[in-house]
């Protein structure tokens, strides 16, 4: 699936902690209907085999509705799932390796928490940056936090787009306004809502009005 800024927008990341009421499958049917722009499947505590299961499930689910899916972390997973990419940490497989494995049309997004983070993994082949946490975040509590300045510099140093991430949620979002990202990506404010269509479609139109000031330019 073509990848191009503008699927970053509202990056919706599953958390299997929020799985009770709906299975992650529902969950992530409900957030592509509320408006996400592209999904990112993240299980730490699957195996192999049930991480590429589940990854084939949501696959159809996220090519119905028209977005990418991209595996956290596991770059086998995603190769054997036929998933669109894979978002690796600042420790997992460098991005070079995974580009040179994967080829050109494999999505790769890489974390940065500084500028030089940022162009290295930009210079390896990225095609997109995760950055943060730009906000306390609940699902990974001792996460380096980086300001809205941070945010900035990192977005100018580079030319591929940028998503923030980390804490992110209707209440907060519009402080990240002037930050030069092209998108936030979610995990709570999405997953862990009561009415996750709606909370999904209420902070999508939240995040146009913040992203509309302050996008990249063309990739």
């Amino acid at each position: 699936m073509n990848f191009y800024k503008e699927r970053l927008l509202l990056y919706a990341v599953t958390d299997s902690g929020w799985v009770g009421r709906q299975t992650m499958c529902q969950q992530i049917e409900d957030a592509l209907k509320g408006g996400a722009t592209m999904v990112q499947l993240r299980e730490k505590k699957l195996d192999a085999d049930a991480f590429t299961a589940e990854a084939c499930q949501v696959k159809e689910i996220c090519h119905q509705l028209q977005a990418p899916l991209i595996i956290n972390d596991n770059v086998e997973v995603a190769l054997r799932s036929g998933a669109d990419g894979v978002h690796v940490g600042i420790e997992d497989t460098p991005v070079a390796q995974i580009r040179k494995r994967a080829g050109r049309d494999f999505i790769i997004g890489a974390t940065a928490k500084t500028v030089d983070q940022a162009q290295a993994a930009e210079a390896a082949g990225a095609d997109y940056l995760g950055v943060g946490a730009v906000f306390p975040s609940p699902t990974k509590k001792n996460a380096i936090r980086i300001t809205t300045e941070d945010l900035k510099k990192i977005c100018s140093s580079v030319s591929i787009p940028v998503v923030a991430i980390g804490g992110v949620n209707l209440e907060n979002v519009g402080e990240l306004k002037g930050g030069g990202m092209d998108g936030v990506a979610v995990v709570s404010a999405i997953f862990g809502a009561e009415d996750i269509q709606e909370a999904t479609r209420e902070l999508k139109a939240k995040v146009e009005s913040v992203i509309g000031c302050c996008r990249h330019t063309a990739i």
